[in-house]
């Protein structure tokens, strides 16, 4: 379902996304982690197509994206730090109107449906400007995955939640773990990542330093193989020979 290979994005000279590599199957869940300043959200931007690779490809479905294109972009969902919706309309309105735009017949059903999924369904018709951050937050993910897309990619969709939200999104992205959705989840936390992914990348500079099986090893181990490998990247250290699980 997807495939990325040497993605590089460069901006002045730096390398944002400096040759990375993906392929995921349908159904398959990659988490990835890393500091701030790795480049997560630009990779991310570079498999939405809404970034233009300085060198490399990402294919959908087996279709080369390519940025500024309505091809293959139906087929992709994308969570961001910006929720693209319209404080002035109701959540209903805005669901409608994004349905109108994928050219959804049944938008309206759809709407209902996700609505309830992220448990707003009681607050439809109430003015976006009234949510809390966690609201817009659900909000955002119902826009994302309106058109029902088969890749779906999600930039810290935790940030910001209180603990109910938190429940609420977790069990929404559960559901998507129903063996046809593609999902490249970019978190902080160690935790609530391992637990949906079925393989994990860290990120740094750029790069990913680690990749592998999401339960390779028990979370504690995780939290510190993974704080050792961001700084052995950061301090300029070699990576031991045979270090995690690939």
């Amino acid at each position: 379902m997807l495939e990325a290979r040497g993605l590089v994005r460069e901006f002045g000279g730096l390398a944002a996304v400096d040759g990375i590599d993906i392929t995921l199957p349908p159904g398959g869940f990659l988490v990835v982690f890393g500091p701030n300043g790795a480049g997560k959200t630009s990779l991310l931007k570079l498999l939405a197509g809404s970034l233009r690779p300085t060198c490399g490809e990402v294919r959908v479905a087996g279709e080369t994206l390519v940025p500024g294109s309505p091809a293959g972009r139906e087929r992709i969902g994308v969570l961001s730090h910006q929720t693209f919706l319209y404080e002035q309309l109701t959540a209903r309105e805005n669901l409608r109107f994004y349905a109108t735009l994928y050219g959804l017949a049944d938008g309206q059903a759809r709407a209902v449906e996700r609505l309830r999924e992220v448990g707003l369904l009681e607050r439809a018709d109430d003015r976006v400007k009234t949510f809390s951050r966690g609201m817009r937050q659900r909000l955002g993910l119902a826009r994302t995955l309106l058109h029902d897309p088969d890749l779906v990619l999600l930039d810290e969709p935790y940030t910001g939640l209180d603990a109910h939200a938190s429940a609420v999104l977790r069990r929404v992205l559960e559901a998507l773990r129903d063996g046809r959705r593609t999902v490249v989840l970019v978190t902080h936390n160690l935790a609530q990542g391992l637990e949906l992914a079925d393989r994990a990348a860290i990120q740094v500079r750029g790069r990913f330093a680690w990749e592998g099986a999401a339960g390779a090893m028990p979370l504690r181990d995780f939290d510190a193989f993974y704080q050792e490998t961001v700084e052995r990247v950061e301090t300029g250290v070699p990576t031991p020979s045979g270090a995690g699980a690939r």
